[in-house]
């Protein structure tokens, strides 16, 4: 029964650890990443490593977004990740928008190749969309 509840233990901290892989990025918090007293961190299984680097795009360029489109990408895609007050978004897994405030070419580049825990969507998002939620998210966080 022991041996049970720690490997429920274990799976659970894995199971959280894969989840908020899936959106983010760094979030500049001091954190040192150790896990807090008390608790085991487990290691993320090999599939959860580094993208290889023929999966870097560059980020769309030539173009320019539209904002009023880039809300409902964002709206769509990004809400339950990040903080963007404009969108009425309060995601908590990667940085407060808000206060990052990125630039237009940073916000593409990090939506095209994804980095830290954020996954890239050069493959899901169209350029352009790309472009647009660009457009909005450093027009409405001031970058």
């Amino acid at each position: 029964m022991r041996a049970r509840r720690a490997m429920a233990g274990v799976l659970a901290v894995a199971a959280l650890g894969i989840a908020a892989v899936g959106c983010g990025g760094s979030d500049d918090s001091g954190d040192s990443g150790s896990p807090a007293a008390g608790t085991t961190a487990a290691a993320p299984p090999a599939a959860t490593t580094a993208p290889p680097a023929a999966t870097t795009a560059p980020a769309p360029s030539g173009g320019t977004g539209d904002a009023a489109a880039g809300k409902s990408v964002f709206t769509s895609n990004c809400a339950s990740c990040h903080t963007l007050a404009d969108a009425g978004a309060s995601g908590a897994v990667g940085p407060n928008l808000d206060d990052l405030k990125p630039d237009q070419a940073t916000v593409q580049a990090q939506v095209t190749n994804g980095g830290g825990a954020m996954p890239a969507f050069a493959g899901t998002l169209s350029d352009q969309q790309i472009m647009d939620v660009a457009a909005y998210v450093s027009s409405a966080a001031g970058g």
